[in-house]
């Protein structure tokens, strides 16, 4: 008998279809990694812009903090040069001033080198053609107490401060500069420097706070920023007073800080660069304008210099001056660049963050890079698998099946088949061989049952312990969430606390009647020349001093307020603590047992619902019997009640503020028992869901969990005891009873 089973080349169809297959993955990879990489980007961008409006808003505030202060600690200064001209105006300073100044062979009047201290004490530099008298003696030596008594507490945030006269007598209070008043030239004068300028009445008619431009400072060399403010006295100026900020420092606090790959820079209207991370002013005898129609050489530009970044430069101060009111983040196209630009309150200096585009782009790029690596490569195993597969599966059975068809159709019906495949193949063997060996047919079958009866109950085996496993890895997850569920819920609670604290702090520092002082300050100011009159004599005068210790008794008692406030703050976040150390510890170790006096623990509880208590209105009733302490675990019964009080809290939401009523109570129980109960007067519970309450995710309220009560049933199970709860039904309140036993249940 001749049969004959010509196959195609098996391996090239495999080949080939393997290749079709590639190509439509690929081009599927390819698209699904272009249009991540498109979202991604417009994600990215969106998240990067509100971050960096963000970003400049909360740097705004910090870094107006200086500015502000300066302000502050100007109107201290002119109160208290007002106070002491006032003090040392029949006063003859002949003896003192000698005393503590000199006049020196170049003209000038300095400080006695012998008696001066230049880490504590003012220096005094007088110009040469000053006409001395007693009067600007006087007016000196005001100035120079002022110093003495405020310029140390000054120094903390600004580099100096001073005190300049018109007629030209400067007053400074520099301890990092002790030599400058000796290193002074005998020609020098603060008249002709820019901060002095401004604070004339010429310059100035508002006679406000002035920010100066940056210059280097004429004996220190040192690049600086000034802040000044005039002081009038009966319509003349009798003195301005000011502080210098180091131009490295406030570089330093403006570019040290910024997001990442982003950096910042702060300019002036007028063009002057004041900060850049490239900016190098040290040893510069000029500053460095955007406005110059090229990059200023020799300005302390050092990499700025180039035509380049100057040009950039100027794109940026073009589009932040030019920009809407109140808009905050811009787009450089042509530089590819983000803005987000403010202007700092007092000196109306631009503060902005430029961030670049492909800072941006770069993290969407990577993850595009990534997906399409990471499809490539899997696709490549993909491929390789199937080939061996069908080299495996498909090819080499076939040719086992041509090779038997021609001994076959020699004679030899002892074929030799793969007939334990569970596909079509495997019966197409078993067909195969049947019709080949009909005499072996049962005793083949029955060794082929016996074996195939082995193999599955070897599989069934590797099976169910593969599902054993996994039953295992799941139960320990749902106990891993469980533990992290119940931290969050107890967490949460104190939070709320921790949060209505905060907030009732913040609403009573916004109402401290500081604006009072200020007009106490503004009516004493109006009638300086004349205080004594106005005190004795006049209505108000007569008034005020009553009134301002009024006002400092109700400072006092907010003040104590706020501080009470800080400390339930303090409290509430050390129970966190406790809270996250205590599930940690339950999660591997055994409970911590103590004798617990369980008022105590009552008002712990209530203590850290008090801020949402208060918040809401809620009235607290208490009824705490003397009991004997109890050995349990504190912490856990303290998180069972602050749950229950909180849930009591929010039930009474609905309910008129007059109506809502919280009762506790701690009373002995039954036999060597203690009963602790919290009930409220909130919208009661449905009778169906009595018993329903405790289970794990119920709940009744729209943003609840219902993890807090199924985890306080577990805690007070744990305990030895019980939670109950009772309630008449809807609108008639609920009442929860925490029943635990005197001594610890056996471990």
């Amino acid at each position: 008998m001749a049969i004959h089973s010509p196959l195609p080349q098996t391996d090239s169809l495999a080949r080939s279809t393997l290749i079709s297959m590639g190509v439509r993955i690929a081009a599927i990879i390819t698209l699904a990694t272009v249009f991540s990489y498109l979202h991604l980007v417009r994600t990215l961008r969106s998240e990067a812009l509100t971050q960096l409006d963000r970003h400049v808003q909360e740097r705004l505030e910090r870094e107006q903090t200086i500015f502000v202060l300066a302000e502050d600690n100007h109107s201290l200064l002119k109160k208290a040069l007002a106070d002491k001209l006032t003090e040392y105006h029949a006063q003859e300073p002949e003896a003192r001033f000698d005393s503590l100044f000199a006049q020196n062979p170049d003209g000038t009047v300095r400080n006695r080198p012998e008696v001066f201290d230049g880490t504590r004490m003012p220096a005094l530099v007088v110009p040469r053609d000053v006409k001395m008298d007693a009067g600007l003696r006087r007016r000196i030596l005001a100035s120079y107490d002022v110093l003495a008594q405020y310029g140390p507490a000054f120094h903390s945030r600004f580099t100096n401060t001073y005190i300049v006269l018109p007629e030209g007598p400067l007053i400074l209070f520099w301890p990092d500069s002790p030599n400058w008043y000796r290193e002074a030239e005998s020609d020098f004068t603060p008249l002709s420097l820019e901060f002095m300028v401004l604070s004339l009445s010429a310059n100035n008619s508002a006679r406000e706070t002035r920010w100066c431009a940056a210059y280097p400072d004429p004996v220190a060399r040192s690049w600086m920023v000034s802040v000044s403010t005039p002081l009038d006295i009966g319509g003349r100026h009798v003195a301005t007073m000011g502080h210098d900020v180091l131009l490295k420092e406030l570089m330093a606090r403006t570019t040290n800080v910024h997001l990442p790959g982003a950096y910042n820079i702060l300019f002036r209207d007028d063009g002057q660069l004041l900060a850049h991370p490239e900016l190098h002013l040290e040893g510069a005898t000029e500053s460095y304008n955007l406005l110059q129609s090229s990059a200023p050489a020799g300005a302390g530009a050092g990499e700025l210099a180039s035509e380049e970044k100057h040009t950039h430069l100027r794109a940026i101060f073009e589009r932040v001056t030019r920009r809407e009111p109140n808009q905050t983040v811009l787009e450089l196209p042509e530089h590819r660049e983000y803005l987000a630009a403010s202007r700092l309150r007092g000196p109306g200096w631009n503060f902005v963050t430029v961030l670049t585009e492909s800072e941006v782009t770069r993290p969407a790029l990577q993850a595009a890079r990534y997906v399409l690596g990471f499809g490539v490569a899997s696709l490549l195993l993909e491929l390789a698998i199937m080939y061996w597969v069908l080299r495996r599966q498909i090819t080499r059975p076939l040719m086992a099946f041509n090779e038997a068809t021609d001994r076959v159709a020699a004679g030899d019906f002892k074929v030799t088949l793969d007939t334990q495949r569970k596909d079509e193949l495997g019966r197409l063997a078993g067909a195969f061989r049947l019709m080949a060996d009909k005499v072996q047919e049962r005793e083949d079958a029955l060794r082929h049952a016996n074996e195939g009866l082995e193999q599955r109950v070897d599989e069934r085996t590797r099976e169910l312990r593969e599902v054993n496993r996994k039953l295992v890895d799941v139960a320990r997850r749902a106990g891993m969430a469980e533990v992290a569920t119940n931290v969050l819920h107890n967490v949460g609670n104190v939070l709320n606390s921790v949060s209505a604290s905060a907030l009732v702090a913040r609403e009573q520092l916004a109402a401290l009647r500081i604006e009072q002082v200020r007009k106490v300050a503004g009516l004493l100011g109006t009638h300086q020349g004349e205080l004594a009159t106005f005190l004795s004599q006049d209505e108000r005068g007569r008034k005020l001093v009553p009134y301002l210790d009024e006002l400092a008794r109700n400072l006092e008692q907010e003040r104590e307020q706020l501080a009470g406030h800080l400390d339930e703050i303090e409290q509430y976040t050390h129970h966190i603590g406790t809270i996250v150390s205590q599930q940690q510890s339950y999660a591997r170790s055994p409970q911590l047992i103590e004798s617990v006096v369980l008022a105590e623990v009552m008002e712990d509880a209530l203590r850290i619902n008090a801020a949402g208590l208060t918040r809401h209105e809620v009235k607290v009733e208490r009824h705490l019997e003397p009991i004997p302490s109890v050995v349990t675990d504190k912490h856990k019964v303290l998180m069972v009640l602050t749950n229950l009080i909180s849930n009591a809290k929010n039930a009474m939401n609905g309910v008129e503020p007059e109506k809502r009523l919280l009762t506790v109570r701690v009373e002995p129980g039954l036999g060597e028992s203690v009963r602790l109960e919290v009930a409220d007067q909130g919208v009661g519970i449905p009778p169906e869901l009595l018993t329903r309450i405790f289970e794990h995710g119920f709940t009744t309220r729209d943003d609840g969990h219902g993890f807090g009560l199924h985890f306080s049933a577990l805690a007070a199970g744990e305990l030895g005891g019980s939670l109950r709860v009772h309630s008449d039904g809807p609108g008639r309140g609920a009442t929860f009873t925490l029943e635990l036993p005197l001594q610890p249940p056996a471990v």
